[in-house]
């Protein structure tokens, strides 16, 4: 006999209702449930229909998600928990087993697709959602950046550095803007880039017109300003782009185009805040893209100049990709460059920060061979080139000390000219365009020159060299030279010179080349003036060195050590803490440049144990706590 029992249970949170069902006792058989489910540690309730074990293999992910697991339970749902006699307490939640019961209905119903689709979706759409926003907000406040960028390079009044300042911060949102978009912006930029380079190539593919060819290029040279070249050459691509056919776009005129940019930015003196605004012109844009296109077909004065022009349009802050195609093309063409090309490229990638060892090993063997052609000052910008960047030219050097004891050209002077400041730095640095050769004469360096020299040779620590001998033995006896704390570049060879006499007395104190002491008198007082040494600190430096005093040591900031300033000293441990921001090393490889390796490398010839912290090795670590713990721990390293 059966009696009907209807009971109704509160489901968990989550479950929707209540569940009413019936209990079926029978004489003849266990208790059942009409439904599913067990009443914990009460009765043993066994399933309406069992699940075959090719069903349980064959379960998809979907459903499992669908049924889960009880909340605060440990063990989820799978569909062998019907085959067993009895579940464990934890496992039997009521809100589970209705979503199976749910499960079961659907199915039968043909449901199932639809059921699949709401299960699979929400999580990757508030995934998909999630990454949205953060996009969009970095998206945005890129847009206000470049706004305000573009309005500063139109104010007179706006500061220089804290613009400049601006655009690097501004490159660090582009890049996450584009990690927030997992690579897409990546990918979507090379293949616009590849289509756009497929357009351009068009343009040096046509039959040339040898007379339209020269007229731009006359055209080109006789331009009085940087947007008259810019608008002339937008115009020609336009008009080729349009089917102008043949083209004049020539890589000559591409190169002397961007050439004549550059020296009209240098001639006015543009500020770099409207040289980066004008860089970022879609024009610009267009002939940066059409000059990447033609450089292999560039003869080697095509590639100094091209270079010489993005080092000075965009400085560091701009055209590193650029640079890096600039270095293979000028690799493969090495040994068809001149001096000036090889003085030019070296300065352009060493201006822009952008490390090349390959390249620059290239251009030290090439500059050995072509040493009898190079003049004063193509010789000194590529030392200064190489130092800059850390990169010793040995065989350059060699070649050096050989020409020095073999051959009278090579015995040098100082003349009273003091700078080329007044002349047009782009003529100083990239000399005639027709790249010629000079004519074999005495070398007669001005003071400037012989300061980039001495500074160069102490930066790479070649200064037991022969040549290096005869050009500081030279200095030395200029006695006569006037050097004035009232100006700029006096300022700057009094601190070249300086260090490097302090150097030659640290490191090779053996060689007894030091200045006398009425020269150097002269040298210190102007080097160590108030206005050379004026110092600015970062918020990066200011960050750090809150945190260092709650190292609890007693710092002392700002310290200096000879012709150096220190960020932060414990003077009785002799300890010396550096804080590096990205002007310390190349902008692409992260290498320590030339005047940062010679820094550190001077304050620990002058007893001092160094510690030297990298913006990089910074913002890897996160929040204050790791940062507290990071200083103590390579602070206890050092004192061990």
């Amino acid at each position: 006999m059966e009696a009907a029992i209807p009971l109704g249970l509160a489901l968990p949170r989550g479950s929707a209702g209540i569940c009413s069902f019936s209990v079926l006792r029978s004489s003849s058989k266990p208790n059942h449930l009409s439904c599913f489910g067990r009443v914990p540690g009460k009765l043993a309730l066994f399933p309406s229909r069992a699940v075959s074990e090719d069903r349980a293999d064959s379960t998809p992910q979907w459903q499992l998600d669908f049924l889960g697991a009880a909340p605060g339970a440990g063990t989820p749902y799978t569909p062998e928990d019907d085959d067993d006699e009895l579940l464990p307490a934890e496992a039997t939640d009521w809100c589970v087993r209705a979503r199976r019961s749910a499960l079961r209905s659907i199915e039968a119903r043909g449901l199932a697709p639809s059921l699949q689709r709401i299960v699979s979706s929400p999580k990757k759409k508030k995934k998909k959602t999630a990454k949205k926003k953060d996009l969009k907000k970095a998206a945005a406040e890129l847009k206000r950046r470049k706004k305000r960028l573009d309005a500063a390079a139109e104010d007179e009044d706006e500061d220089d550095d804290d613009v400049v300042d601006d655009l690097r911060d501004m490159q660090d949102l582009e890049l996450r803007v584009a990690q927030a978009a997992d690579g897409l912006f990546d990918e979507r930029r090379q293949r616009n880039r590849e289509a756009f380079i497929e357009t351009l190539s068009r343009f040096s593919a046509a039959p040339s017109n040898r007379s339209k060819e020269v007229s731009l290029n006359r055209s080109i040279v006789q331009a009085q300003t940087a947007n008259e070249v810019l608008d002339l050459t937008a115009e020609v691509i336009a008009a080729v782009a349009k089917g102008l056919s043949p083209s004049p776009l020539t890589p000559l005129n591409i190169a002397t185009a961007l050439h004549r940019i550059a020296r009209n930015m240098e001639a006015v003196s543009m500020m770099q805040t409207h040289r980066l605004a004008f860089a970022r012109q879609r024009d610009m844009s267009m002939l940066v893209g059409l000059a990447m296109v033609t450089l292999p077909e560039c003869s080697p004065q095509g590639v100094s100049n091209i270079a010489w022009a993005l080092s000075k349009i965009g400085g560091d802050l701009l055209y590193l990709p650029e640079m890096d195609r600039i270095a293979d093309v000028a690799i493969a063409k090495v040994q068809d460059f001149n001096a000036q090309n090889v003085a030019n490229v070296a300065g352009a990638f060493a201006s822009m920060r952008q490390s090349a060892p390959g390249l620059f090993s290239a251009l030290a063997q090439r500059a050995a061979q072509l040493l009898p052609t190079f003049k004063e000052q193509e010789l000194a910008q590529f030392l200064w080139g190489c130092a800059s960047l850390n990169e010793c030219p040995h065989p350059l050097l060699d070649a050096l000390d050989t020409a020095f004891q073999n051959n009278d050209r090579f015995q040098c002077h100082v003349s009273d000219v003091t700078s080329n400041v007044h002349r047009s730095s782009a003529e100083e640095f990239s000399g005639g365009e027709d790249g010629s050769a000079s004519s074999a004469r005495p070398l007669n360096f001005n003071r400037d020159q012989v300061g980039n020299i001495a500074w160069s040779y102490a930066v790479i620590g070649q200064m037991d060299r022969p040549f290096f001998s005869h050009i500081w033995r030279t200095l030395s006896q200029f006695e006569e030279q006037r050097v004035s704390d009232q100006y700029r570049e006096d300022m700057m060879f009094a601190s070249q010179v300086y260090l490097a006499n302090q150097s030659l007395k640290l490191e090779h104190p053996n060689l007894g080349l030091c200045l006398r002491s009425d020269l150097e008198e002269k040298i210190t007082r102007a080097g160590k003036s108030k206005r050379f040494n004026q110092k600015t600190t970062s918020s990066f430096q200011k960050e750090v060195g809150r945190l260092l005093y709650s190292t609890g040591h007693e710092w002392v900031r700002e310290y200096a050590i000879d012709g150096y300033t220190v960020d932060a000293v414990l003077i009785d441990e002799k300890l010396a803490f550096e804080i590096d921001g990205p002007t310390h090393f190349s902008r692409n490889l992260g290498t320590p440049l030339g005047h940062t390796a010679f820094k550190q490398r001077y304050i620990t010839a002058s007893g001092w144990k160094l510690v030297s912290l990298s913006l990089q090795e910074w913002e890897e670590l996160q929040g204050e706590f790791e940062q507290l713990e990071y200083l103590r721990r390579i602070l206890d390293i050092e004192a061990e």
